[in-house]
Parts: structure tokens; sequence; C-alpha cells
């Protein structure tokens, strides 16, 4: 590593042993992203938000991620395919990490296929889970001096962001450009990262829909979830 970098990053310290580094978050759930961003931060580290690829792609054009975390369902296309590129860089992060709500063994699998260094499974809440899962993989040089506190500090997103998605997630069912069944993932991760366990349930059981069946079936979840924030 450029020693001049080194020099003119800050320190990490154990409070803060992210600091110095910025994190890419390519991330199209602004749920998730809260709850990333709310770690990210209180770790030290800057994070900037991509929440497609093609939005990623040009945030790489200027500068370059130490830290880049992936989600693997993504609406212009799978982020394994990011994930492989940014892995076969000439820059390459630091730390290249997969995250996904779907079922976490095999998105694990998938993710470490296409060249992350690790995976974090939807929700992630846990300030020193997130940290661990970076720094196990920084290089020794940059972890910070002394002994670091790992505490059981958990972050809570703005519950605005969900419902955020959850409009999100009706709009492109009217777009044409994104598959049916991207939707049905989505909702399913998001049941995830919220612990909504009969949303879950509801969409999980998809799969077997026709397509035809699919979008009603979709638009009411969206509807009735909706519903049930403005009531709370």
């Amino acid at each position: 590593m450029d020693d001049s970098l080194m020099l003119a990053r800050p320190a990490p310290t154990p409070q803060r042993p992210l600091l110095g580094q910025t994190v890419l978050l390519v991330e199209d759930s602004r749920f998730a992203s809260e709850a990333i961003r709310l770690l990210a931060l209180r770790s030290g580290a800057r994070i900037r938000r991509a929440d497609c690829i093609a939005s990623a792609e040009r945030h790489l054009l200027t500068y370059r991620a130490g830290i880049a975390i992936v989600d693997l369902g993504l609406p212009d296309g799978s982020g394994l395919g990011l994930l492989e590129r940014l892995d076969r860089a000439n820059q390459r992060p630091l730390v290249l990490l997969g995250t996904s709500g779907q079922e976490p063994a095999a998105a694990r699998e998938a993710a470490l296929g296409a060249g992350a260094d690790g995976f974090l499974p939807k929700p992630i809440e846990s300030l020193a889970a997130f940290q661990q899962a970076i720094l196990r993989h920084m290089p020794s040089e940059l972890w910070p001096r002394g002994l670091r506190s790992v505490g059981s500090e958990r972050v809570e997103p703005d519950r605005l962001a969900l419902s955020e998605d959850l409009i999100y997630a009706g709009r492109m069912l009217d777009d044409e450009r994104v598959p049916t069944r991207f939707v049905a993932e989505f909702l399913t991760g998001l049941a995830r990262t919220d612990g909504d366990a009969e949303l879950l349930s509801r969409t999980e059981g998809l799969a077997a829909r026709t397509i035809e069946d699919l979008r009603p079936v979709l638009r009411a979840l969206i509807s009735e979830r909706l519903e049930a924030r403005r009531v709370v």
C-alpha cells in the first residue's frame, strides 16, 4: 500500500475502527441502506450509496472505494456480476462483501463464488457483527491499535424508509423493464430485513405462481402493508 495514502488517511481508533475508509453500498432498499449508513458512520467510515449497477459504475469512475458492499439482487441486473468485476479490477476494494435478504446459505455461496471476501445476511443491525465482517478482511496495518471493546449495540433504521421501499416496489410493478419476480424477491428481502415473519411466509410462497398471477398478488401485498403503516 502507498505510504503517502496511509499518512493522509486518519488513523482508525478502537471506537471508530473504520475511520478514514469509504464504503460504497450498492443497495436499492432504502430501509436496508439506512441501517448500513448508521453502522458505517458509527464505525467512522464515509459512505456513498448506489441504488443500481449503472449508478455504482458511475461512482467507481470517479473514486476508489476501500470497502464495497453489494446487494445480490438489483433492479438492472445481478449483483454477482458486479462482484466479479470488482474482484478482477486493477484497483480492487480492500474488502468486498455481498449482502442479500434471500435464503442466506445459497446467497453466501453465490457471493463467495463471485469473488466476495465475505457475506452480510440481512437484517444487518449489529455494530459488532458489521465491524468484524469488514475488519477480518482488512490489511493488518489498517487495524486500530489497542484493545477493541466489542459491544452489543444495534441500530434502528428510520421506519419511514420502510414505507418508501413499499412505494418503490409498487412503482417497479408498473415498470415493464423490471421483472415481476424481482419485485417478489425485493419484498422477500424487505420482509427479512424488517423481521416481518408474516410477509416473509407469504412472499416465499410466490415462486410457484405464474407471471400473470403474480402481479395482482404483489400489488395487494404492497397495498396491505402500506395501509398498515398508515394506521401505525
